[in-house]
């Protein structure tokens, strides 16, 4: 079953579901979005980026990644053809004895878990999925509790082959450490009016080396990142306080709030008002 992406949030599901589909360069989500279910992605061929809140991960053939409920992501599509699969579930669809084999059991569906299947492993891991995918387009009585059984095997398959990556970095996954360093710097400083040249600096390069290779390592470019980290900001703020839109735009490093109304809209699909009404 293949969908296009929506804008957030996703509607709620009634049961396990799984997709498979390619996509091509530039193919990308339209925006940031969100649903109430885990989403486990899987890339089969080629690779993606993956924004998961103030995170990026650069995902290749093998990797799957793991997204709890409620948390904003975004795929991007930037290396060229990538044939990913996705499964979607309930918290309820997990079974309580496949919870507590899981590493740190209820702990491990708690956060976004990026795990790796060895290349003697992915043909098995791909042929569970593509059975799923095949009993999801089926639609019967039966496909729902087959579903939730394969998502058992699914969870304790990837657990007990898969490499569970604990130390990747903490602001941007990639093993480029001036990168790391640019990102954190970001993420710590996002509130001040830091240029690119600030950031740079704190990476060790000159601006344009730091745009080239930044770009080349996340997928996206310095700005960019910025201004994710300061609307991801803002959208918390939005929710969880009731400080004026304008406050809470200065606050997240936004000097012009019809600036922040306009990348923030671009961003989230809605208004920072609308925002506000939808999740509070």
């Amino acid at each position: 079953m293949e969908e296009r992406p929506r804008r957030t949030p996703r509607p709620r599901i009634d049961r396990v579901y799984a997709e498979s589909c390619l996509r091509t360069a530039g193919d990308d989500m339209p925006a940031h979005h969100w649903h109430p279910y885990y989403e486990m992605f899987y890339v089969e061929t080629g690779a993606c980026s993956y924004m998961v809140e103030n995170d990026i991960y650069d995902l290749h053939m093998g990797d799957f990644l793991l997204i709890p409920p409620h948390t904003f992501h975004y795929t991007r599509y930037r290396f060229g053809p990538c044939r990913r699969a996705a499964v979607f579930f309930r918290a309820e669809d997990v079974g309580q004895a496949v919870r507590q084999a899981l590493p740190g059991q209820g702990e491990f569906l708690a956060r976004v878990q990026i795990m790796q299947a060895p290349e003697a492993q992915q043909a098995k891991v791909e042929a569970l999925l593509e059975r799923m995918v095949q009993e999801n387009g089926r639609a019967d009585r039966y496909t729902a509790p087959m579903l939730g059984a394969m998502l058992q095997e699914l969870l304790l398959a990837c657990c007990r082959v898969c490499a569970i990556l604990q130390d990747v970095p903490e602001q941007i996954h990639t093993t480029d450490r001036e990168i790391v360093r640019a990102a954190r710097f970001i993420t710590e400083h996002y509130a001040e009016p830091i240029t690119a040249a600030d950031i740079a600096a704190a990476a060790g390069f000159s601006p344009n080396y730091l745009s080239r290779k930044f770009r080349e390592a996340a997928g996206f470019g310095v700005h960019e990142y910025l201004t994710f980290i300061r609307l991801r900001n803002a959208a918390h703020e939005l929710t969880a306080t009731g400080d004026s839109i304008t406050d809470i735009a200065l606050r997240s490093g936004f000097s012009n709030s019809n600036y922040f109304k306009d990348a923030f809209k671009k961003q989230y699909g809605c208004t920072p008002r609308d925002y506000r009404r939808k999740t509070r």
